[in-house]
């Protein structure tokens, strides 16, 4: 298994001129991609692997939700599509190899990515 301390982030959309403008979730995003390829094998084969995402609870949250919601599943946006995206897009110059995963997203203390 491995396990990627790093707050999944979703893919977002981008347009041509993001090439030179400097919006929040692309760079955001681009961080994310950085760090994934950082610590991610090399040639990683994703086919057939469970991926589960933890979303950081928000520090706004009382101590009594936050052990209410620990581990539970997190049905907020960004969606897990877009995270899967973003995890794929990441590893992989061309993902059209993966043809299976599974895919979970859960509220965490911390965010993270466990690939197993």
């Amino acid at each position: 298994m491995i396990k990627l301390d790093i707050t999944p982030v979703p893919k977002p959309r981008q347009t041509q001129s993001d090439k030179w403008k400097k919006r929040p979730p692309v760079l955001r995003y681009r961080a994310f991609a950085d760090e994934v390829r950082l610590k991610m094998p090399k040639d990683y084969d994703m086919n057939y692997k469970r991926v589960t995402f933890y979303m950081p609870m928000p520090k706004s949250w009382t101590k009594k939700k936050r052990e209410e919601m620990d581990m539970h599943g997190h049905q907020q946006k960004p969606d897990v599509d877009n995270l899967c995206k973003a995890l794929l897009d990441a590893m992989y110059a061309d993902d059209s190899h993966v043809f299976s995963i599974s895919v979970l997203k859960l509220w965490a203390e911390k965010g993270a990515i466990h690939i197993g």
